[in-house]
């Protein structure tokens, strides 16, 4: 038996050699994917951050303007001559009218824009603690936004607003943080409900910063400005304004009551303006009409 004495020809072998693939190189993706992934996810990781800390200090309202009415002039009494049956005039209520703005609720954490500020209607959050908030003495440092207290005015809060632009104002003091939580043991019940203060709704002693004033007063639709605390002129536009306008009633308007069965008398004499004798005007709002419903 004979065995075949051919040997590989180098030629062949380095053909079959040269047909084997030539390594492939890694591609960039590939060569710094986990280099790529860190990176990526610390960018992710800071723009999930930002997003939270801008939604976390972004007003949770806005203001169109500032409600700066201008000011009702002097009152004088007039002069009722003698003889005629003519009524003198009362002395308007204090406060003034703001244009109504509405009562819708809105879902908690949405932005409103008020087309005043202060505001005295406009739509407000709805919920346990969000609105109405309770109605205590908040100090500076609380946070509160008037889609929560807009509530307790539909609810015939009043709400007592004190303004610190840049942490400074009479009301951010220790004293005038004291002066306004003095207020509070004599703070009278609601003037138609007869609702105790403190009863988790009224009233509401808060910051507010977007406002002409140190200080304002506020019943559903009426704004009283107030350059200094004024305990009386609080308590009176409370009687005078309180729950009269308000959408959502804690109790229902009272029923005036039937005086004595009057006597019959002469018919009256028709006055100057060509109607019988007038009874005294009543407390009624500036320009004629009372805050209109929404």
């Amino acid at each position: 038996m004979t065995t075949s004495s051919r040997r590989p020809n180098p030629a062949s072998r380095g053909t079959r050699r040269s047909r084997r693939p030539a390594p492939r190189s890694a591609t960039f993706l590939e060569r710094y994917r986990n280099r790529l992934l860190v990176v990526g996810g610390v960018l992710v990781f800071a723009i999930l951050v930002g997003m939270a800390f801008l939604n976390g200090t972004a007003p949770a309202y806005a203001c169109s303007s500032l409600f700066n009415p201008t000011p009702a002039p002097t009152f004088v009494p007039p002069t009722v001559e003698p003889g005629t049956t003519n009524a003198p005039a009362t002395q308007p209520p204090p406060g003034f009218v703001q244009p109504d703005m509405g009562h819708l609720h809105v879902a908690p954490g949405t932005k409103v824009t008020y087309a005043n500020c202060p505001p005295a209607s406009g739509k407000h959050y709805i919920g346990t603690g969000i609105g109405p908030i309770d109605g205590l003495f908040h100090p500076a440092s609380d946070v509160t936004v008037p889609e929560g207290w807009i509530h307790n005015l539909e609810h015939g809060a009043i709400v007592l607003l004190y303004s610190c632009p840049g942490g400074n104002g009479p009301g951010c003091t220790d004293a005038g943080q004291q002066a306004m939580q003095a207020l509070l043991p004599d703070w009278p019940k609601s003037p138609i409900c007869n609702i105790p203060p403190g009863r988790s709704l009224t009233p509401v002693i808060t910051r507010f910063d977007d406002m002409a004033w140190p200080y304002a007063a506020l019943v559903w639709d009426v704004v009283l400005p107030l350059q200094t605390l004024d305990k009386d002129a609080i308590f009176n536009f409370y009687a005078t304004r309180g729950e009269r306008y308000n959408q959502e009633k804690q109790c229902p308007d009272p029923t005036p009551t039937p005086g004595p069965t009057p006597t019959a008398g002469p018919t009256p004499t028709a006055g100057p303006s060509g109607t019988p004798g007038a009874s005294p005007a009543g407390s009624a709002a500036p320009a004629g009409t009372a805050p209109a419903a929404s």
